[in-house]
């Protein structure tokens, strides 16, 4: 990097620096006033202290929202939050402000290295600066994600507390509330809005309430099964309450959880990061190799070195979504993001854009249409389908509009290549001297001078440029053969530059851009499917343990299982919400179709084990070999849990590390063996001609 670009660099850390003091000093001097003490009255046991963390996210958060693109991620986040933290906004607003205060602290030193790296490259720069966007949002979910998973941790020992109480008071909402007060982690929030329901007027209509903002299924599992035995009251089991025995499946199901959330994150932990980073040494290894090996320089300074950057950073950002989904554990709240009103409904409102999406969605009960709809089903996306051809639609427009302008540009980078590039023949191996170097740019600035008399006249021809040569002052005196190689020189220089303007295939590769965009919706549903369906044993395997908590509490029967199946399915839900509708017409029938509609072997088993339970035998002995058999599926759950995160390893092994190995093979080993043979074959040539 130049001495200036050094300078440009420490001017703009001083003056962002400048600024975050600038912004310090104003927020703590508001903290001291009236404001800051009414935020200090939000939480109880604030402490009145001259500087508090607490209070300053706050600040922070309010001025998040007033940040155009800040306040998309902070809007986001406080949907994700807002169930973690049950009624509570002075938290939801911290952790909100926290996590995005960290997310930028990352991303502005990131954009000042990319700026310093890239910042001669003003494409490959802007590419560079959106894809951050795509940074922040893993970030983002990562942050959240672990604190789900502390939630998660602290349920283990918050179930243990409870067991302890349940003793105690022998009454499932007093050992509730007992143990709530006596803890101030998250998990208090949520088991305070259990004790709520549980001694509402109507807590059957709070639970059905509480089932669709609860964090995790496993706090769903303990509100229903802590409802079911307040209303009907606990069972002894071999000489155990039933209760804290369904308790304890409820723990074992969350340490299998929770080991399985630890591996998939030590597995994912640095893929993403390895799939970002090439993008960030293309520069480096353009002028390593520039510096190095002169003869490509013309590849890595022309159009073809910048098509295969823009090739790298498209698989980049390829490889990165995939990981992301790949990695994806289910935490939180699959359904957290803005459903209501998002970007794609405000824009498909609109009378004339609603009439030109409708002409791409299939026509419903066509063949089409349920294929589309069913493959939203089948990837749990929140999509509409409308929704889903907005995207689509407006891909397509973007890629083919950022085709087009990335072809012009890259004609343009063409054409200054030529006009800057100094005009002599390189070694194999080093660089020109200084002198070396003012000779040749004096010859390029000679031949841009003919270059500019005879371009965009297609007709113009050798015999033309030696004419002018040989009436121009530059050329006086000149031999013919000096006249003739630089003639044919300019004439070759000519000829490409009248060449690099936009051509009609150019227009077909940037309509085949945009179909590849209108098409990648489709094939993350596709591959988001495909990742679902891994987890079907594992989905398979929780209905086993939901059925045994249920089978020996009273007054359950097969409906009772099937809506709690419905509750917890996120695979099958669609095939069991479907017989749960269907139930009241005709029990058998409707368990009928259930297993016409899946194909999963073990999931058949439990229907036919639910068809046994309607007609013939109770509950209990249709599905006493969960019981019998209950350490066999556990150690079966901990097998598939492995090959699951070993599977989903692989996969993203595969896929992580392809940015890196497109970016040696394609940008640093092709070109230099490439090149390196065609310069060899070349002077070899001349050489034998001499």
């Amino acid at each position: 990097m130049s001495n200036q670009g050094f300078l440009y660099l420490a001017i703009a850390i001083g003056v962002i620096f400048l600024v975050i003091v600038i912004v310090y000093l104003r927020l703590r001097k508001k903290m001291q006033s009236s404001q800051y003490k009414q935020l200090q009255q939000l939480k109880r046991g604030t402490q009145n202290t001259a500087f508090s963390a607490d209070i300053l996210f706050q600040r922070l958060y309010l001025q998040y929202r007033k940040i155009p693109l800040v306040k998309r991620y902070l809007l986001k986040l406080r949907r994700r939050l807002e169930i973690l933290n049950i009624d509570d906004e002075y938290l939801t607003r911290k952790q909100a402000s926290q996590i995005l205060t960290k997310g930028l602290i990352i991303v502005i030193p990131l954009t000042i290295v990319i700026i310093w790296l890239t910042y001669s490259n003003v494409l490959l720069l802007g590419i560079l600066l959106i894809f951050e966007i795509f940074i922040m949002d893993s970030m983002i979910d990562g942050m959240v994600d672990k604190i789900d998973n502390n939630l998660l941790k602290q349920q283990i020992d918050f179930f243990g507390e409870i067991r302890h109480a349940y003793h105690e008071f022998n009454m499932v909402e007093e050992a509730i509330y007992q143990t709530a007060q006596d803890n101030e982690l998250e998990i208090s929030r949520q088991a305070e809005k259990i004790y709520e329901i549980l001694i509402s007027d109507d807590p059957e209509m709070e639970l059905e309430k509480y089932y669709d903002i609860a964090p995790n299924s496993y706090l769903k599992e303990f509100a229903g099964i802590s409802y079911l035995t307040k209303e009907y009251g606990d069972r002894k089991k071999d000489g155990a309450s039933l209760y804290l025995k369904n308790l304890n499946n409820i723990t074992q199901e969350m340490q299998l959880e929770i080991l399985k959330r630890d591996k998939l994150d030590y597995v994912f932990q640095s893929l993403s990061v390895i799939s970002i980073v090439p993008m960030l040494f293309l520069e480096m290894i353009k002028n390593w190799s520039v510096s190095q090996f002169a003869f490509t320089k013309s590849f890595y300074m022309g159009k073809q070195g910048m098509i295969v950057q823009i090739l790298v950073i498209v698989i980049t950002f390829i490889c990165y979504t995939l990981t992301r989904k790949l990695k994806d554990n289910g935490s939180v709240n699959t359904k957290t993001q803005n459903t209501e009103n998002p970007w794609q409904e405000k824009l498909y409102r609109k009378p004339p854009i609603k009439k030109f999406v409708d002409m791409f969605i299939p026509k419903e009960g066509t063949r089409d249409y349920r294929k589309q709809t069913q493959l939203l089903k089948d990837a749990a996306s929140p999509l509409k389908l409308s929704w889903l051809y907005v995207n689509r639609i407006c891909l397509f427009i973007v890629v083919f509009i950022a085709s087009i302008i990335i072809m012009i540009a890259l004609h343009n980078l063409q054409v200054n290549y030529i006009y800057t590039e100094p005009t002599t023949d390189y070694d194999l191996m080093g660089e020109m001297n200084e002198t070396d170097e003012q000779e040749a740019m004096r010859k390029t600035e000679i031949d841009n001078v003919f270059l500019d008399m005879f371009r965009g006249n297609l007709k113009a021809t050798q015999d033309d440029i030696l004419n002018a040569m040989k009436r121009s002052e530059y050329y006086e005196g000149a031999t013919d053969d000096t006249l003739t190689t630089d003639s044919e020189r300019i004439y070759e220089k000519l000829q490409t530059i009248n060449g690099e303007y936009l051509q009609w295939f150019e227009i077909l590769i940037s309509l085949a851009f945009a179909l590849m965009g209108y098409g990648f919706p489709i094939l993350l549903l596709i591959f988001q499917k495909k990742m679902r369906q891994m987890e079907m044993e594992n989905e398979v395997m929780q209905f086993q343990t939901i059925i045994l908590m249920l089978m020996r509490i009273e007054r359950v029967n097969v409906e009772m299982i099937l809506e709690w199946l419905e509750r917890y399915a996120n695979i099958f839900k669609e095939p069991i919400s479907k017989c749960v509708n269907n139930y009241e017409a005709g029990a058998w029938e409707a368990l009928e179709q259930l297993k016409e509609d899946i194909s999963y072997q073990d999931m058949i088993r439990i229907v036919e084990s639910l068809q046994a339970a309607v007609e013939k035998i109770p509950i209990v002995e249709a599905f006493d070999e969960l019981d019998t058999e209950r350490d066999y599926y556990q150690a079966k759950r901990k097998e598939s849990n492995d090959r699951l995160i070993a599977s989903k390893g692989l996969i993203g092994k595969g896929i992580g590390f392809a940015p890196m190995v497109c970016m040696f093979v394609g940008y640093l080993i092709a070109p230099l063996v490439l090149i390196g043979l065609t310069s060899m074959s070349s002077s070899f040539s001349t050489m034998s001609a001499m």
